[in-house]
């Protein structure tokens, strides 16, 4: 029903399906008011709308409306056949006070055919106290329990509740990921988006996911203003609903992607949509009411539908956080929320793939809080070793550095290089993302400071390690080939752990390199080949020999995926390994991370290209979890 396509920051590009045709998320649903259309469904078609989400309270309430549903169903009351999410009312009941059966409402979703029906929650306030949301999250969840015994086949989306307490929403998250709900909003937004608190809105994804099972679709509801969408998705939710392109158009204003202007202030439309092609703002203004609220809404549904293609393509190429953080630098209150973001990164750094197709590009400050970054720096004091007590820092050059100061190869020295990454070793230079990426000539000051303190604490760390371990500096400068040993060595620590590099790399080692590039790219031990080195990210992709190696070095279950008995033999032909087969994995497994596929008893299987962390592997029932790169036959 839900399965990961493609992924960037703790955004999914995923494939929804649903009784009435499959949606590609993140997807926005604009909302429909069946009392008033103002939009046919072909023209929220044409828009970009896979999925719409009408409020199933107003249709029970009216009863030529509630006739037609359950005669002939939701779908042909709003003449649209793909997939309709219904609200339950209880924005209603929070607005106006109005008594709503929390069962009953639920079971009419179901009776008129709704894709996804929704619990009648109760909706915790930004004023609320703790103790009061703790009462109103303790009654929502007894209204989940009471509608799954009548949701039969309907997926149910049970509502996260908790005001604007992290602790409350991650509780109630758990509690409701407990429960047989397929889907789940992020209820009680709508106040915090129309005062801009951006911040809380970033606290409160964050918690929610925390808490959820990674399996589960995620809902913002009621955030539909495209500024708010880069940095929900990248937090990682999944819908989005929006009545806002409605509600400014009732104001006569414009949504774009960074601002929202009145359409009496402007003289040009800085848009290329069917309205904006066709009309210009005195045209618009030049309308009767009814018929301008209407151009206005449908341009403000292209604006907030583009948007979402903007991010759905950052996800496939790599570049939602530099979306992010521009769209940031354009509202001061999404700069704010960019400091939640930049406290979070350990926690972000779980979905964070190991290597993208796009080069790293730097748009300020923040780009350094990224959780590619974080995790650089984690794995550098963690796992690399200095190959010299002797230790030079060397300016940033031209990439990669290795060309650049190539008579420095055969030194008996450590190299450093201070980048704008922070110190970079020389044997590093061209793994993803130093030699992957772009700078300005001139950093900002914020920059210069943070790098300045990791490359002293750097040099600090060294010094201890030197100390602990009494490196010596060799007495004999290195040859080439000692330096690629060495680089080679110290990449396989970087990306696998400690030790990997002494552990893949011994014997008779035979580094094969490209005669144009003079990139690596097979290495061989005992003429074998063990693992061979990508040139577009300087990453090592295992060889049969190298999966053993590292299998008999490193402990189980790190860097392992272990599997069910019943696909082992599909995967030892090379099949790929399918979430639902995966019973455990390690927890330092990352997306995009070359791993060791095993069985329960740590038989060697195969390795491939993990594509989900521990926790979705072990959430996920549907889609790829592992690309097998081979198989290993059974002995004998």
């Amino acid at each position: 029903m839900f399965e990961i396509k493609k992924r960037d920051a703790a955004g999914r590009l995923c494939s929804y399906r649903t009784k009435h045709g499959t949606v590609t998320t993140p997807a926005l649903m604009p909302v429909v008011n069946p009392h008033q259309m103002l939009l046919s469904p072909q023209e929220l078609r044409e828009a970009g709308a896979q999925i719409i989400i009408t409020n199933s309270y107003i249709i029970h309430q009216d009863h030529q409306l509630r006739e037609v549903a359950q005669k002939k169903g939701l779908h042909h009351l709003l003449n649209f056949d793909g997939p309709v999410m219904t609200d339950s009312g209880s924005f209603q009941s929070y607005l106006y006070g109005s008594r709503i059966d929390p069962v009953q409402i639920v079971e009419f979703q179901r009776d008129i055919g709704s894709d996804i029906g929704t619990i009648c929650d109760i909706i915790s306030s930004p004023t609320a106290s703790f103790s009061q949301s703790q009462v109103e999250i303790k009654e929502t969840l007894k209204r989940a329990q009471e509608s799954i015994q009548v949701k039969k086949d309907m997926v149910l989306a049970g509502t996260i509740q908790g005001s604007i307490y992290p602790q409350l929403r991650q509780k109630c998250a758990q509690e409701m990921g407990k429960l047989d709900i397929d889907f789940h909003p992020i209820g009680g937004v709508v106040p915090l988006m129309e005062m801009q608190r951006y911040s809380d809105i970033a606290r409160i994804i964050i918690a929610s996911k925390k808490g959820l099972p990674p399996s589960r679709p995620v809902h913002l509801f009621g955030a539909g203003h495209p500024l708010i969408l880069p940095l929900a998705v990248a937090l990682g939710c999944d819908f989005f609903d929006s009545s806002a392109y409605i509600k400014y158009a009732k104001d006569e204003r414009l949504l774009f992607s960074t601002a929202t202007k009145k359409l009496s202030e402007i003289e040009e439309l800085p848009c290329s949509c069917s309205v904006c092609c066709t009309y210009s703002p005195q045209d618009l203004r030049d309308m009767v009411r009814q018929e301008r609220i209407r151009h206005i809404a449908l341009h403000n549904l292209y604006q907030t539908f583009a948007e979402m293609k903007r991010i759905r393509e950052a996800i496939r190429e790599g570049s939602l956080w530099e979306l992010v953080e521009r769209r940031a630098v354009t509202n001061p209150y999404l700069l704010e929320a960019m400091e939640i973001v930049q406290g979070e990164t350990q926690w972000l750094e779980k979905f964070e793939p190991i290597s993208k197709k796009r080069a790293f590009f730097y748009t300020g400050h923040y780009s350094l809080h990224r959780p590619l970054v974080h995790r650089y720096h984690q794995r550098l004091f963690q796992r690399y070793t200095p190959p010299s007590k002797n230790i030079q820092v060397l300016p940033e050059e031209k990439k990669p550095y290795s060309k650049y100061y190539e008579k420095y190869l055969t030194s008996n020295a450590t190299i450093l290089i201070s980048s704008p990454f922070g110190p970079v070793p020389m044997e590093l230079d061209e793994m993803y993302p130093f030699s992957q990426s772009l700078f300005p000539r001139t950093l900002d000051k914020e920059t210069r400071e943070m790098n300045k303190r990791i490359e002293q604490q750097f040099l600090d760390h060294l010094q201890k390690i030197d100390e602990h371990k009494k490196i010596s500096p060799k007495k004999m400068k290195r040859d080439k080939k000692s330096y690629l040993c060495t680089k080679i060595k110290k990449v396989a620590d970087m990306q696998y752990g400690k030790g990997a590099g002494d552990a893949l790399f011994y014997g008779d080692v035979d580094i094969v390199t490209s005669p144009r590039t003079g990139k690596i790219r097979n290495i061989y031990g005992d003429k074998k080949l063990v693992a061979s080195m990508r040139a577009s990210d300087g990453l090592l992709i295992l060889g049969r020999e190298g999966g053993q190696r590292l299998h008999k070095q490193f402990k189980f279950p790190d860097m392992r995926v272990i599997i069910d008995d019943e696909a082992i033999p599909f995967v030892q032909q090379g099949r790929n390994v399918f979430s639902k087969f995966v019973i455990n994995a390690s927890e330092y497994v990352r997306p995009m991370d070359e791993v060791l596929i095993v069985s329960t008893n740590d038989d060697l299987i195969g390795t491939g290209t993990c594509l989900l962390n521990r926790d979705e592997l072990l959430s996920f029932s549907t889609g790829m979890g592992v690309k097998t790169r081979q198989g290993y036959p059974p002995s004998g």
